[in-house]
């Protein structure tokens, strides 16, 4: 069934239902602003069995939980959030159009929070997913490196991203292998002879299965089947910034958004929050990104109150706070 806004406009539409997406919604809402959620169900967050790094939460919180929270808080002070994928943005004169399979809505303002998607090693989705919960997978060495301490660790991958997240975890374990994923480990002279003082060995590939073995989780290469508490694939991610470069948003070098300080991109009234935003991917990150971001929305949204106001005729000192909030609504 077609939906819309049916001629609503909502001060910001929010496009993704993860840390930094549910952040600025409770921002948003909790500024008196009409918020509307976008949430395609696909937020890296919620594939974390447990975070022990996110403050506030001593014994660890589940990505699912933490997720789930904060869309009740959202809700709770009026943001409303709809389960579906926004495909495109466009611009209509002073507002954007957010598009999906359902129908279209109307925003003064849009909050990209849509994040990017992790590279999987080639292994079967069951299994994947199982060896995720477990923590026989992990894909964040900065998140859970800790609960890596002294086991022994593989890391799947080629070239310079795999020697760097190899040396960052050799900080964690000495008992540490890269695993090439390709008939070659693309390393250059320098980075092998920094993992061979190092004490990393490198295992050559390329990968032909992955499975789980009771409490292991076991990599088979043409040479050896190897045996792992734990394994990183550092094989990179896919920066999900496509509705933003669609709409003319500049990009980095890397396909992350560019933005300012306040989160703004270079499309009038598009801000961008997460791990869409280049930088250290991390939940509390996003969420302080996001913080700025609704602020921001809500000091420009303020403004172009203002200055319609100044423009009719109106003196500014007339409008107290309460005034212009009224105005925006």
């Amino acid at each position: 069934m077609n939906q819309s806004s049916n001629g609503r406009i909502y001060d910001c539409i929010v496009v993704g239902g993860g840390p930094a997406g549910l952040t600025a919604a409770i921002y948003l809402a909790r500024y008196h602003l009409s918020v509307l959620v976008f949430d395609d169900q696909a937020s890296r967050a919620a594939s974390i069995p447990v975070s022990h790094n996110h403050a506030g939460f001593p014994n660890g919180v589940s990505g699912e939980e933490l997720l789930a929270r904060m869309r009740t808080q959202a809700e709770r002070y009026g943001a409303y959030v709809r389960y579906c994928q926004i495909t495109e943005l466009r611009k209509r004169g002073s507002l954007i159009e957010a598009m999906s399979a359902i129908g279209h809505w109307r925003a003064k303002t849009v909050l990209l929070a849509t994040g990017v998607i992790n590279r999987r090693p080639q292994m079967p989705a069951a299994v994947h997913d199982d060896a995720l919960a477990r923590g026989l997978l992990r894909y964040c060495p900065v998140c859970d490196g800790f609960e890596v301490t002294d086991k022994t660790v593989g890391v799947i991958g080629v070239g310079t991203r795999a020697f760097q997240e190899a040396i960052f975890l050799r900080s964690y374990t000495r008992h540490l292998t890269i695993i090439s994923c390709e008939d070659k480990p693309h390393l250059n002279e320098t980075q092998i002879s920094e993992l061979q003082e190092t004490g990393v060995k490198l295992e050559r590939g390329p990968v032909s299965s992955i499975e789980i073995a009771g409490d292991l989780l076991v990599i088979n290469t043409p040479d050896h089947r190897l045996f792992f508490a734990s394994v990183y694939p550092a094989l990179g991610s896919d920066v999900r910034s496509d509705l933003a470069s669609r709409l003319g948003a500049r990009l980095s070098r890397e396909g992350c958004v560019s933005v300012d300080a306040h989160q703004r991109t270079t499309v009038s009234g598009l801000y961008a929050a997460g791990d869409v935003v280049q930088g250290l991917d991390q939940i509390s990150r996003a969420m302080g990104q996001a913080g700025v971001a609704a602020t921001a929305i809500r000091n420009d949204l303020c403004e172009q109150v203002l200055r319609a106001v100044k423009e009719a005729g109106r003196s500014q000192m007339q409008l107290g706070r309460p005034a212009y909030h009224l105005l925006l609504r």
